[in-house]
């Protein structure tokens, strides 16, 4: 896909959504890589206000979870793509969500979700970043 009509570097949002009760994370499969794990994420839409709000959004669509977004984490450039992380306290999870057909979920702990996303070095280096770090050593 080009960047026609994109901003350059695209702005993404991605959320990390969090148990807090139990610390554990959920991940949910890539489309275009099914075999592969990610975090809910996507792109600013200029109907998002804030790049908070679009995380919220991305983690209900892709994840099915609401919750409230607690914390900024941190951003990560790279040339295409510029990655802005929020942690994402969840609060409930929705059984029929729009991207459910797509896509699997799971609630993993840290360290297993480091290992899921190593495969995409930001999503691996923006989980490193977030308050789950200094808890999971």
């Amino acid at each position: 896909m080009g960047t026609k009509g994109r901003a350059v570097p695209r702005v993404v949002c991605c959320a990390i959504p969090i148990a807090r009760a139990n610390g554990k994370v959920l991940v949910v499969t890539s489309r275009k890589r099914p075999d592969n794990w990610v975090l809910p994420k996507g792109g600013w839409e200029p109907s998002d206000v804030q790049l908070e709000a679009a995380a919220s959004r991305e983690a209900l669509e892709e994840a099915g979870v609401r919750g409230t977004i607690t914390r900024y984490v941190t951003t990560i450039p790279s040339p295409a793509t510029t990655y802005h992380f929020y942690e994402l306290d969840v609060s409930t999870l929705d059984a029929d969500w729009l991207e459910r057909h797509e896509r699997k979920r799971e609630w993993v702990d840290y360290h297993e979700a480091v290992r899921r996303l190593e495969w995409k070095t930001e999503l691996a280096q923006g989980l490193r970043s977030s308050s789950l770090a200094s808890l999971a050593r």
